[in-house]
């Protein structure tokens, strides 16, 4: 029976997408279980699994086609109802199993290329940036999960084949001879130092990089926040000496049972406790003009900003701790790598990024002090978290002052005007403060 597949929703804000690659093409018998493409979503490459056996009978979509969810993509002769009558099951492009054979038998990466050869297992990127450059891809390792060849890898090639520019010194030069008032040989002067011309980079080209869903999503979402959402900041700096040497005594405690804290960990908690004295910050702003209202939120669900690597197609996800109130150190933990790890490899889910009430993006691990971040609609509000460093710091003891050396942290509240005046915003990092100078008071 003949029926159409159409393009489905991948994720909750997903309205359009693409395909990356066709895994199959007209006259293709496919089981159950077979990959049969790779769509690129406004969050991540996913791939499209079939429920069913049949034969491909038309590819309505052709490969790179920006298309609008619920657009029918192929047409189906299945062997029952076809995928078309039950759907098709999207799984994360990066997914592997342990066995690379194995993967490419149950998820249809053995498929002919059209050339009679075994597809070869390459990230979009990679194949891109392949493309582009004009090699190909047989000859190169992968290094990705079950041997997937990422950027790093073409990069790699074509860094070992590019040509090496030559270092050019200057001829020397001399000063002239000094000319003594008597007739005398003229004093010898040391040759100045020859200048060196600095080496530069190799490979850099002007191009025009096409927007995947992702970052198209992304600067959509972006700008209607910055442009519709008055955003004010306001900064706190912290000392975090003792969580520090909380941390590292907690670590050492629970290093046997596989557990190491981070200091986005504490500032989770902190920043989930602090709501319970100032609910609006956990709220948001509904209702259309004339009717508008704040509606604050029920549940501390505390999203957690996660970069993702460059070879996977770069952007940002926000993943999310339902609860995070109700929750301890330790599970925070487990669940925030457990989130960053999967959002980096398979995908997250829907469920996984949707209903976060505010939202942390910490900077702090890769050298940055402090900036500033725009709200995830629809929160009201966002922390953007500077690393510790240690500086000069005045400490208090008995009525004296002294200067001592002590590691600070800034942190910038971003708010939204409409719900969340400026002294809310003080008063709510005042109290987040003191939760983390005063790390003991999170165990409880």
């Amino acid at each position: 029976m003949a029926t159409n597949l159409t393009m489905p929703r991948l994720s909750d804000t997903m309205e359009v997408g693409t395909i990356v690659k066709w895994h199959i093409k007209p006259g293709s018998k496919v089981k159950s279980g077979d990959v049969i493409a790779d769509i690129e979503t406004d969050k991540a490459t996913m791939e499209l699994q079939t429920f069913e056996d049949g034969s491909v009978s038309e590819l309505v979509i052709k490969e790179g086609q920006p298309t609008p969810v619920g657009t029918t993509i192929l047409r189906w002769d299945g062997g029952t109802d076809g995928p078309g009558a039950k759907g098709a099951k999207p799984t994360s492009a990066a997914e592997a199993k342990p066995d690379a054979a194995a993967h490419a038998s149950a998820n249809g990466h053995g498929h002919s290329n059209g050339t009679g050869s075994e597809r070869i297992f390459a990230s979009p990127l990679a194949r891109k940036i392949a493309a582009d450059s004009g090699i190909g891809l047989a000859g190169i390792t992968g290094t990705g999960p079950s041997g997937r060849i990422t950027r790093r890898d073409v990069e790699a090639v074509l860094a070992s084949g590019g040509a090496t520019l030559a270092v050019t010194a200057a001829a020397p030069t001399y000063a002239p001879a000094a000319v003594a008032p008597v007739a005398a040989p003229a004093p010898k002067v040391a040759p100045a130092p020859a200048p060196l011309m600095v080496p530069v980079a190799s490979g850099l080209k002007r191009q025009t990089i096409a927007l995947s869903n992702m970052r198209r999503t992304i600067a959509a979402r972006l700008v209607e926040s910055k442009t519709t959402i008055p955003h004010y900041q306001v900064t706190v700096a912290i000392r975090v000496d003792a969580l520090m040497a909380l941390r590292s005594q907690l670590n050492e405690q629970l290093a046997g049972q596989g557990v190491k804290l981070s200091v986005n960990d504490f500032i989770v908690r902190a920043c989930a406790l602090a709501m319970h004295q100032h609910p609006f910050v956990n709220s948001r702003w509904i209702g259309t003009k004339g009717q508008e209202a704040i509606a604050i939120m029920d549940q501390v669900n505390v999203g957690v900003a996660i970069s993702l690597p460059q070879d996977k197609g770069g952007g940002l996800v926000v993943a999310t701790l339902r609860q995070a109130d109700a929750k301890g150190l330790r599970q925070l933990s487990a669940e925030t790598k457990a989130l960053a790890d999967k959002a980096r490899t398979k995908g997250l889910t829907i469920d996984e990024m949707g209903d976060s009430t505010f939202t942390i993006s910490n900077l702090g691990m890769f050298g940055v002090e402090h900036f500033t971040a725009i709200i995830n609609p629809p929160n009201a509000a966002i922390l953007a978290v500077g690393g510790a460093v240690k500086k000069p710091v005045v400490e208090t003891k008995n009525g004296v002052d002294s200067i001592v050396v002590g590691h600070e942290m800034q942190m910038t509240l971003s708010s939204d005007h409409r719900i969340i005046d400026g002294a809310m915003a003080a008063a709510y990092l005042s109290t987040v403060k003191q939760y983390l100078e005063k790390p003991a008071t999170l165990l409880v």
